[in-house]
Order: C-alpha cells, then structure tokens, then sequence
C-alpha cells in the first residue's frame, strides 16, 4: 500500500489505516448500551478517585472514557476528499506542522458539496454502527451519504477516538481525512439519580422551576424575573471560565442572577437557584464548601423552594459523600459537566431527584454561550485535565485526563468574541503547554499561539499555565514573534531545590526552568514573568528553601503566588514522613512573601518614566 515510502509520515499513516481495522470500535447506540444506574451507595471515607493518579496508568482519555461506554448519540465530522492516499497521507502531515483543518478543505478538498463550508459534513447519528445497510433504518444516515459514504462513516465509528482526532478512511469517493469536531453523549443516562421521597412543595404545588420545565423550555428564551441564581466560586481561572458557562446554561432557561446590592444583603430576595462552584486545591477546601453549604440548607429545610448545585473539583472528589452530608443537595456534578447543567437539572426539577453525575466523558463543546463577566476580556478553554502526576496535586484526581480542543473550535470561540466586541482572549489550560499532545495527529502549543493570535480584530492574547517540564522554546519564539500575544509568562517552579523538585515528581529541575528564564530573556528582554512556589513540602530542609530564595534572586519575578503545602486525598505526599511543622511553614512562608514583595516593586520600578499602552477593562463605579 505504501510501497517505497520511508519518510515518518508515511509509516505514520500506514500503522493509522492498520488499527482502522483492527480497532475494537467502542461507539454504540444508546440503545444497546443500556446502563443500570447503581444506587447512591453512602461511604464514611472519600470515594476513590474515578481518574487514574498512579504513575504508569493510562492516561488516554479514549481508552478511560471507552471502558465506561458512555450512552453517546452522535459525532459532528468535518472531512476533507482526496483521489489518492499519498495526497491524504501529505496533508496529514500538513495537519500536524499546523495547518488549520477548515482552512486546508477550503484549499484542497475534492468535494465541492463540502468545500466551500470548511469540509463540513455535520452530525452522525451512531446507532448506524448497529444497522445492516439492507434494513430500512440504514437510512439513518443516508443523508450524508453523497458527502461521506455509508462504508466510510462506519469505518470512523469503529474508531477509538476523540474530539479533534484525524483519521483516514477509503470510500468509493476516494480517500477522506475525517475529523471529530465534537460529540454528543447522553449525560442524564451517565448520572447517577436517587429519588426523592417528597418532590412537590408541603403544600403540594411544584416548584417554579417545575412550572418553568412544565410549560417547555423552548419557552425558556423570555427571561422570567422571578427566576433568579446565585453563583458562587472558588479558585483558579479554570474555575471562572467554568462558571461563565454554567451561568450560560442559566440564563438559556430564563433564570437571571440575583443582584445584592450593597448593605442590603439581608434584605434581598433569596435565589431559587445557588450553585457553588468549588476548588479542592487547598487544604480545608470541604470544610470552607460545607460552611457555604450551611444557609442554603437550611433554608431548604424551612420549606423554602430553593434548588442547590455543587459542581467543580470538591464535587467530583467528594461525590456520593456530599448528599451523605448534605440530603437538601440536589446535584452534585463534576467539572467536565460544567456546559451541561441545564440537561441535569431535568432529572432534579422534573423527577424529583437527587443526581449524582461525576462519570468520566469526554469534554463536549458548549451548547450556550457562556456569560461572560467582563465586555473586554474572556477566558477561552483550549485543554482540560492534566496527566502529570505531581505528588502533591489533587488536580488529576478531580479534572481528570488531558483532552485538548480542536483548533477550529478554538478559533470559531476567539471570533466570535470579537465580533462581540472582545479585545483579549487568555487561553487557559491546567497544563497548556500540553495541547496537542493527546491528538491524533499530535498538535504544537506554539503553533495555536501563533493561528490565534493573527485572527484578525484581536487586540491581546495570553495564556496560563505553562509547566517549565514541557515548555519549549517554540512557545517562545512565538510569543515573540505574535505581535497580539503580551509579553507575559506564569510558569510555576514550585521549588528551587532539586532534591524537592525529584520528591514532588515535577519532572524537572533548576536548570531547566533557569534555561527557560534565559531564552525569555533573551528574546522577550522586557517580558513579565510570574511563577507559583510552595514551601513547607515534606523533607524541605533550610538549606532547600535557601535554594528556592537563591531562584528568586536569580530570576527577579513580577509575582509569585506563594502556598504553604497542605497535604490533599490521594496524594503521594500526604503519606510522606518528615511533614513539616505548621510553625515552620508559617515562618518560611512570611520569609519568602518579603522577598516576594521586594522584587515585585523593583519589577514595577522599571516602569517609572515609561508611555506605555493600556487597555481599560471596565469602568469602576464606586471610585
């Protein structure tokens, strides 16, 4: 088939066509897939993670998410038509230099149906998988079948893959390289539900929200005053960007946020609808969920119609534990859920349920736009998950795996905020010098820093956070050579130590970050550099937190967000010996932060004199 080829690219696409296949395909219908709802079943401990945290276990989120078989109904494809496979394997090899797929099928595809609208060939229903072409429901698909053959789709449904993967398939067509944009999965059939004993009111009439759901939420778009939320969140920007799109899926079913205004908090309107968004990164993150918690729930227990959401890390670490704690919860999902509230809140409001929805999928486009809360700047999601195994982070126990967005996708979200009017996108991702590694064909951060930052209208891109293990020099390179991108790098070295570093599992020490420091130096002299460091990690002698201040000194940081270490579930370190005293830590940390601060204002300093550009965020009203 491919004889006489040896570049990689070649053999590339030869071991991809071979495990076409060979390929076990794990994408069924969800009528066949019917999954038994286990009952809540109430532990004393904290659950054990549904994410791989040990060293050396899979971290693919195809395989993790195929073992579930999760009810999945449909693949959206983009494709791109060749005449012949040497054609396909080079452009698959464009693909992953960095080539945008949309753009490459507005170049070089042979189907003029498809061409003009970027290759797209839209939603796949996957119950065809199951069906034989001679039946009548073959027909399922059937629409498609003059852009991508019947023979074809089915060879990509076979396929083990994930949103953004590109894979090539033959058909009487010719030779295609079909893309996965995105997927649609059941997630009410993936959530875990207990009824209630009483779902209507003492009274016996149901809830507003009820009565929303009762008259049909295609009438959801006329915003019902009386319908209000209030979200509360905790943490990092992954945290906020979460919030924006569950407050999205709010506001697409009439419900507006509660305004409080200032000292007049007790006097407002209760919301029908509290969502805390919570973080699990530090220690005594439950207890600070349970102390929210505590006033919703009594107000439920008073008999009053409010509905309570947890969602974010601490959910998906405490699961079933939450509802053993708390029976007034209604919904306790994780953060790969976070765009798909309102399709959960069906089972709460019309079933009368508790639901339980922390299952492993893979992370699906939003449905909504999210609410932004600012008119000029947006977080925009590229990766989720991590798959480093830092001792000392909970991280990939609640996030779960990477799965890395489609470029497309990223670059349809990053236009339409400038047609919104948006001046700076900041990309996010727990690891973002990871994207791209988890696709096939595997993809380079630096790469989409630089396709991003030229769409034309943006004015200002970042990014957080990096990791100094998997920074390459590409990305800076690009930054220096992006005009739109600012001069700005949070890269976390955590420790100075290299002794420290080896015990965290950082996977990399001083000198690397140092090199790191060099090459920004060097290329982007004036560049903001901010980091996160921890002191106190178990073993951490005096003469390893001198190291780490001897790497201030060295690098002189704009800003370091210091921590103490604070031991979290199914972490290595938690169970290390030599964990360091409250005392110590609280000394090494004040030490630090005066460093800290010091280098800050000689950071600031350099300024003095200086015309520079700005870009006015928002107004401040109450100054």
């Amino acid at each position: 088939m491919f004889s006489g080829f040896k570049r990689p690219e070649c053999i590339y696409v030869m071991m991809l066509l071979l495990c076409q296949y060979l390929a076990n395909g794990f994408l069924s219908s969800s009528g066949t897939t019917k999954r038994k709802m286990s009952s809540l079943i109430y532990s004393t401990t904290t659950p054990t993670p549904k994410y791989p945290t040990g060293r050396g276990e899979t971290v693919d989120s195809r395989d993790i998410v195929a073992s579930q078989r999760p009810p999945l109904l449909a693949i959206r494809l983009l494709h791109i038509l060749f005449a012949t496979e040497l054609m396909a394997s080079q452009s698959l090899y464009d693909l992953r230099l960095s080539s945008d797929f949309a753009t490459l099928a507005s170049q070089v595809s042979m189907c003029t149906l498809t061409r003009d609208e970027g290759g797209t060939v839209g939603w796949v229903n996957v119950a065809e998988i199951e069906f034989n072409n001679n039946t009548k429901t073959s027909s399922i698909n059937d629409h498609l079948n003059d852009i991508l053959p019947v023979e074809a789709r089915k060879q990509v449904l076979r396929m083990n893959t994930k949103p953004g993967d590109v894979v090539m398939v033959e058909s009487p067509r010719g030779f295609h390289l079909v893309q996965i944009a995105d997927v649609m999965v059941d997630v009410r059939k993936m959530a875990q539900t207990r009824r209630r004993r009483r779902s209507l009111k003492e009274d016996g009439s149901s809830s507003v929200l009820q009565e929303l759901w009762n008259k049909g939420r295609e009438d959801s778009t006329e915003t019902r005053t009386d319908l209000t939320y209030v979200m509360e969140t905790m943490g990092c920007q992954m945290n906020q960007a979460d919030s924006e799109r569950m407050e999205g899926q709010m506001q697409s079913l009439g419900i507006i946020p509660l305004e409080v205004e200032e000292g007049k908090k007790n006097q407002q309107k209760q919301p029908n609808v509290v969502i805390l968004n919570t973080c699990s990164i530090r220690d005594h993150a439950e207890q600070k969920v349970y102390s929210h918690l505590g006033p919703h729930a009594k107000r439920k227990r008073n008999g009053e119609d409010v509905t309570i959401v947890v969602a974010g890390c601490v959910a998906q670490q405490e699961g079933q534990q939450l509802l053993q704690k708390f029976p007034e919860i209604d919904l306790v999902m994780g953060p790969q859920y976070a765009n798909r509230l309102s399709d959960l809140l069906e089972d709460v409001v019309i079933g009368g349920n508790q639901v339980l929805a922390t299952d492993v999928t893979h992370i699906m486009e939003d449905v909504t736009k999210p609410r932004r809360n600012s008119q000029t700047c947006a977080w925009v999601n590229v990766i989720y998950g991590c798959n480093d195994r830092c001792t000392y982070c909970i991280v990939p126990t609640t996030r779960g795996v990477e799965q890395s967005r489609p470029v497309e996708s990223i670059v349809e979200e990053v236009k339409d905020l400038i047609k919104d009017g948006y001046k700076e996108v900041t990309l996010l991702g727990q690891n973002i010098d990871a994207y791209g590694r988890d696709m096939v064909p595997k993809r380079k951060f630096s790469d989409l820093i630089r396709i991003i930052g030229s769409i034309e209208g943006l004015k200002r891109l970042r990014f957080v956070t990096s990791h100094p293990r998997y920074m390459s020099m590409g990305v800076v390179d690009a930054v220096a050579e992006t005009p739109t991108a600012c001069h700005a790098f949070h890269i976390p070295f955590q420790s100075g130590s290299n002794s420290i570093l080896h015990k965290m599992g950082r996977g990399h020490d001083r000198e690397k970050y140092l090199q790191i420091v060099d090459r920004i130096r060097q290329k982007v002299p004036e560049a903001s550099i901010t980091a996160d460091v921890i002191v106190g990690f178990p073993g951490e002698t005096e003469e390893d937190f001198q190291d780490t201040l001897d790497l201030m000194n060295t690098v002189i940081f704009d800003s370091v967000n210091t921590a103490a270490y604070s031991p979290r579930p199914h972490t290595p370190a938690a169970t290390y010996p030599n964990q360091i005293e409250s005392s110590v830590k609280k000394e090494r940390l004040a030490r630090i932060n005066a460093l800290n601060l010091k280098h800050a204002a000689l950071r600031r300093a350099r300024l003095l004199g200086l015309i520079v550009t700005i870009l006015v965020e928002e107004r401040n009203m109450k100054g």
